[in-house]
């Protein structure tokens, strides 16, 4: 999907950060505390803005269309991931587990033997299927943790 949104959370939101990425989505975390800053990036790299503060959503550029701002009505994190699904017709299945959930950047297949020594020996033994971040280097696998954050994705389609 080409024209897949990219997103930016405000730390009002910031839980958002993990599930859109999760799910595959571009999703920078905004932890500073100046509104214009947070609107500038969003303006320069065409994100769309997740908070909950109504004064960013009183500001002329979003007011106008110009760049697009959700502001999120839920404290539960759960109902906030709906809200953003929802509101913007998203794909729970869009690209599930290709982005670092850390630093955002895309995940590289890796081999088995290039894991070997980066991994615990059990995953080692017992995972066939390994993905690398290139910036950060965390390993990703699909063991139990995988399995459990498949399902709650699982419940955001049907939810």
């Amino acid at each position: 999907m080409i024209n897949a949104p990219k997103f930016i959370v405000d730390s009002n939101v910031g839980k958002l950060t993990k599930w859109l990425r999760l799910m595959g989505y571009d999703t920078q975390f905004f932890d500073g505390s100046d509104d214009s800053h947070l609107v500038a990036i969003a303006q320069a790299e065409g994100r769309v803005i997740l908070t909950r503060d109504t004064q960013i959503m009183k500001r002329r550029v979003i007011t106008s269309g110009q760049l697009k701002a959700i502001l999120i009505l839920s404290d539960e994190p759960e109902l906030q991931i709906h809200q953003v699904i929802d509101t913007l017709d998203l794909d729970c299945q869009f690209g599930p587990f290709t982005i670092c959930l850390e630093c955002n950047q895309p995940l590289v297949e890796r081999s088995k033997g290039q894991v070997k020594d980066l991994v615990p020996p059990y995953v080692f033994q017992t995972q066939s299927q390994f993905m690398q971040c290139p910036a950060c280097n965390r390993i990703y696998w699909r063991g139990t943790h995988w399995q459990a954050m498949t399902r709650k994705l699982g419940n955001f389609v049907k939810g």
